[in-house]
């Protein structure tokens, strides 16, 4: 049993989505969330400046007395997980794999889509992680970078939203796929809406669901969970903007968003 918190950070608020599927699926464990405001976003960087800035993370977090890290970006896991886990004295986690995999598990024949912001479709690192799980699976990829403004809007049922869900989504459609990855922390947010535009057969796999779940089982295979009955406690930093993070951090996950602090790192 450790009572340590689970270190959780992202480029921003999007990795909210992962905390709030870690706090549903592991209610015990303690947490700190950091993201990094204030150099938002990632996606746009070079994969040395994504690596940089997530290892300077780390370190903050290690010095928190963590006893896991889960990188809830898209862009730092395909760009740092390595490094990340090469650094760490404790398990460092990353969303890209579990998604991945359940992809995989999910397919029904037909092409695997994935979503996500520039940076993570460009770095390819989805589909090499569905292709390592099913070698030979077609894949079907399409960065949709404005989906992150819409969601950080609450735009989620607005009608330029579903203007450009439907151009973003059309090649999805044509490439017939049956699964299509959510490949970007925001985009659970808008699942309604992609369904609706994908229509109702097509299966979305949210990451940060997956991963919750590859926290659990690395934490119960390595003895580091915490008590049955422990009151867990949840730290909110940020490298910048703390009001806007609690402003738009609550359509993430409501009141559990009380007060940030600000940590400036780099």
């Amino acid at each position: 049993m450790n009572r340590a918190p689970i270190g959780i950070f992202d480029s921003g608020i999007g990795g909210l989505t992962v905390a709030r599927a870690i706090y549903e699926r592991l209610p015990h464990e303690s947490t700190i969330y950091f993201g990094d405001t204030a150099r938002v976003p990632y996606g746009p960087k070079s994969p040395d400046t994504v690596r940089r800035y997530s290892l300077e993370i780390l370190h903050w977090l290690l010095d928190q007395g963590v006893k896991a890290v889960v990188i809830a970006c898209n862009t730092s896991t395909a760009h740092a997980l390595e490094a990340l886990q090469a650094a760490a004295p404790v398990p460092v986690i990353g969303v890209i794999e579990p998604g991945a995999r359940a992809a995989v598990s999910a397919m029904r024949g037909g092409p695997i889509g994935v979503i996500g912001t520039a940076g993570t479709i460009a770095s390819n690192a989805y589909a090499r992680a569905i292709q390592s799980a099913k070698p030979g699976a077609a894949v079907e990829q399409r960065a949709c970078p404005l989906f992150v403004p819409l969601v950080e809007e609450g735009w989620f049922d607005h009608p330029a939203a579903e203007l450009i869900a439907a151009e973003y989504l059309e090649p999805m459609k044509r490439a017939r796929v049956d699964v299509m990855v959510l490949g970007c922390t925001h985009y659970p947010l808008l699942k309604p809406l992609l369904q609706r535009t994908l229509g109702p057969d097509i299966r979305l796999i949210d990451s940060g669901e997956e991963t919750a779940a590859l926290v659990q089982g690395a934490l119960r295979s390595s003895g580091l969970g915490a008590p049955p009955g422990a009151t867990p406690e949840h730290r909110f930093v940020v490298s910048d903007d703390e009001a806007r993070f609690r402003q738009v951090g609550s359509r993430f996950i409501g009141e559990r968003l009380g007060k940030a602090e600000v940590v400036a790192l780099g």
